[in-house]
């Protein structure tokens, strides 16, 4: 007769794989999680975390600020230093050592293809600028002249020159290799350039232009954050647990609010505000036009008399202030509303 083991005893061997099933009191320890994700206002560690951002917002917030008041080719060059930083991270996405080794030199074409981009993406828009920056020296003003004269044909030469480099480079076994890096960096120089190159566009315009987005945005991250670390308390999405809606919604309005402030503020400021005709770093003085003087708006009588004496007390608030910072007074969006 045999022996019955079906389920009488269980082998020391086999007790590791006994799984069991979540206890209540084990599920109830996972109550301020949030798909498997601590949010912030749970975190045990939140405050030393504050700080270190805290600590390094400063440095950037103050290194950004002295950018600012070098003046506009300055601000030119942080851009540029910023493309180049992320082509080199959107370059190593798609790399592969083992294709790599196979093919020296070939990396050095992304960035032959990349500088003759930037040269063509900045040529266009600084050529005017060049000009009247080297109009007291007559043999560079010539020079920098011809470069521009002729600056669409050396920018078809010198790609050109990188579509015959790739094609002597081909080799076999890493064509599919080589054509995806090659569709890969032109996907790279439209996504980084595109963009840029309205942006320097719009800082020699006025660095208003530049300065308030990206203080917005600056705004918006310190506020969601803040919103988040204090009152978060519902998961806005999965690809990032730790924000809420508390967050999106502080944040939102924060950066609206601050949209009208910093406007007004800004405004006041000729450096901030007057274009840039060339590439030199002086003190800038213009008169800005129509769009940064007070407009006057008559709200009428349905207005109510509390949204009068407050919108009131703001405009004077926000007038005064700017005032004190600047001594030549230039406004700028800011709404002074007549009541009869």
């Amino acid at each position: 007769m045999q022996k019955d083991t079906g389920s009488g005893d269980v082998s020391p061997s086999h007790v590791g794989r006994v799984r069991h099933r979540r206890r209540p009191n084990e599920t109830a320890t996972d109550g301020n999680r949030a798909n498997g994700t601590v949010l912030l206002v749970s975190d045990q560690n939140k405050y030393k975390s504050m700080l270190i951002r805290t600590y390094s917002s400063l440095w950037m917030i103050g290194g950004f600020v002295f950018v600012v008041y070098m003046g506009h080719l300055y601000i030119w060059a942080m851009v540029v230093v910023i493309q180049i930083f992320m082509a080199t991270e959107l370059f190593n996405l798609l790399r592969r050592s083992s294709e790599e080794k196979q093919l020296p030199g070939f990396r050095l074409l992304n960035w032959h293809f990349f500088f003759t981009a930037m040269l063509f993406t900045y040529g266009r828009f600084l050529s005017r600028e060049l000009v009247n920056t080297v109009t007291s020296d007559h043999l560079l003003y010539k020079l920098v002249s011809g470069l521009i004269k002729y600056q669409m044909f050396i920018c078809y030469f010198l790609y050109i020159a990188g579509f015959v480099w790739f094609i002597l480079t081909l080799k076999k076994k890493t064509y599919n290799y080589q054509f995806k890096q090659y569709a890969w960096t032109h996907m790279i120089l439209l996504t980084v350039f595109a963009q840029s190159s309205f942006t320097v566009a719009n800082i020699f315009e006025g660095m208003f232009w530049f300065l308030l987005p990206a203080s917005l945005i600056v705004i918006n991250d310190i506020a969601a954050y803040l919103f988040g670390f204090f009152l978060g308390r519902t998961p806005l999405i999965k690809l990032s647990p730790k924000k809420t809606w508390e967050g999106f919604i502080g944040a939102s309005v924060t950066t609206i609010i601050s949209a009208f402030l910093l406007a007004n503020v800004m405004g006041h400021f000729q450096w901030l505000t007057c274009p840039r005709k060339d590439l030199s770093t002086g003190w800038l003085t213009c008169d800005p036009g129509s769009m940064f003087k007070p407009e006057h708006y008559f709200l009428g009588d349905w207005v109510p008399q509390w949204v009068r004496t407050s919108f009131q007390f703001v405009s004077l608030t926000l007038s005064y202030s700017t005032t004190s910072l600047c001594a030549s007074r230039v406004s700028l969006l800011c709404f002074h509303p007549t009541w009869p």
